[in-house]
């Protein structure tokens, strides 16, 4: 990955400790800043209380107890701010059926990488999303 990454930070919310370590761990392997959360509410409230255009992308899991990914990709885009509704969500899950697809992206959330994490597709998806930006 190219130093166009430099400084670039993505929040991982996943509420299993060791998915959440290996995905911020590999992340951070490739010279990105990562943040993390255990669920949904976190996840809410971490990028609510960051300045603006903090996070250059969100990873999160879909399932979790408490608030699920879906509402919580639905309540950042509800907030109301210029970064929140355009910060990439990427849904990390094991239901890959259309529908499930579907109701991520009506959530609000900007694609998906599949469960078990594939380290390539994850280094695809983020030259993909950060590079662009």
């Amino acid at each position: 990955m190219g130093a166009e990454k430099c400084q670039k930070r993505v929040l991982v919310v996943e509420d299993n400790e060791l998915n959440r370590k290996i995905a911020a761990q590999v992340i951070e392997d490739e010279g990105i800043l990562t943040e993390c959360a255990i669920d949904g509410l976190e996840a809410v409230k971490k990028v609510r209380e960051a300045p603006e255009h903090y996070f250059d992308l969100i990873l999160m899991d879909v399932q979790m107890p408490g608030l699920n990914g879906y509402q919580a990709a639905e309540q950042i885009r509800g907030l109301g701010r210029c970064d929140t509704s355009a910060v990439p969500i990427l849904a990390m899950t094991a239901y890959t059926f259309p529908e499930d697809l579907k109701r991520a992206e009506q959530s609000g959330m900007s694609g998906y990488i599949a469960k078990p994490l594939d380290m390539d597709v994850l280094y695809e998806k983020l030259e993909q999303w950060l590079v662009k930006m």
